[in-house]
């Protein structure tokens, strides 16, 4: 087929190599380079990168609205559009111009957590499964039928990080079968269960340990890598990024061990952190040379 590919971030890439060893990929669109780290200099986005590397075309408008930029993704003739996290809403004309179509891959089982942070949300809700969701787009935010899913479970260990790999892997499988497939019958999603999956915000990171748990471990596992749930430690402002619940009592945010510290209701075990100015390691090794508090704050 003549394929459109539409995404910008690391989850996007598997997509588009798979897509390119089975397809053409007449044009990339991708979100345009921003300024990145200390010297602010114009950086790449991942799906640019990989797709500069495999020679083919990168266009990156800063929307999609005019009649200019719509003429030319119609010019292209595609026979489908696949949208992986790219970033920019669709115009319909744009939804309308390729053959089949424009195909998004969405990183939940659909019409749970329709938006923008489908995978943090889930961790955070404490959700037994997730998946992936491959469906035909319309106008709405994540409203268009599914063509096909494909289901996980959420280890009592997953971070967001664990979720993001394994969940790209799968939709790249996936949307390979269902190109292979089309046309497929498109199921509308139902009108029960919608949840919306919100972007994530700093101010939820910080960590308030009079929650249970349960609550303290998804959201410290539901963050990482990124923003990173976080507390202070004598005013050391310390990012954690791996946890377990475990049994244990005390005054919330108390320290009853070396790496434990109580909640509201039991203990979390911190397996992974990050100190300000230094690299994630594996708690034991990050706390050599800090002395913990009695308590965390």
């Amino acid at each position: 087929m003549r394929v459109i590919f539409m995404g910008t971030p690391p989850f996007s890439v598997p997509a588009l190599r798979a897509l390119a060893a089975r397809h053409e990929i007449v044009a990339v669109y991708s979100q345009p380079p921003r300024a990145a780290g200390r010297g602010q200099k114009p950086r790449l986005s991942a799906v640019q990168e990989a797709a500069e590397a495999l020679g083919i075309e990168v266009r990156t408008p800063l929307r999609l609205k005019s009649a200019e930029e719509q003429e030319a993704f119609a010019a292209l003739a595609a026979d489908v559009a696949v949208v992986v996290a790219y970033g920019l809403i669709l115009p319909q004309p744009v939804l309308d111009a390729p053959r089949l179509g424009c195909l998004n891959i969405h990183a939940s089982i659909l019409p749970r957590w329709r938006g923008a942070a489908p995978i943090h949300r889930a961790i955070m809700a404490g959700d037994a499964e997730t998946g992936v969701s491959i469906m035909q787009m319309e106008a709405g935010l994540d409203t268009g039928p599914v063509l096909a899913e494909a289901r996980t479970p959420i280890g009592p260990e997953d971070t967001t990080a664990d979720l993001h790999d394994r969940l790209s892997a799968m939709g790249a499988g996936l949307i390979v079968q269902t190109l292979d497939r089309l046309p497929l019958p498109a199921v509308p999603q139902p009108a029960e269960g919608v949840t919306y999956a919100a972007k994530i915000d700093k101010a939820e990171a910080r960590i308030d340990w009079t929650r249970p748990a349960a609550e303290v471990d998804r959201l410290i596992r539901g963050l990482s890598p990124f923003p990173g749930a976080w507390c202070l430690a004598g005013g050391e402002r310390l990012k954690l990024l791996r946890a377990r619940a475990v049994a244990g009592q005390g005054r919330p945010g108390e320290v009853l061990g070396a790496l434990t510290v109580a909640c509201g209701e039991g203990a979390v075990e911190i397996l992974s952190l990050q100190r300000e100015g230094k690299r994630p390691l594996p708690a034991a090794e990050a706390l050599r040379g800090l002395a913990l508090p009695a308590h965390l704050d």
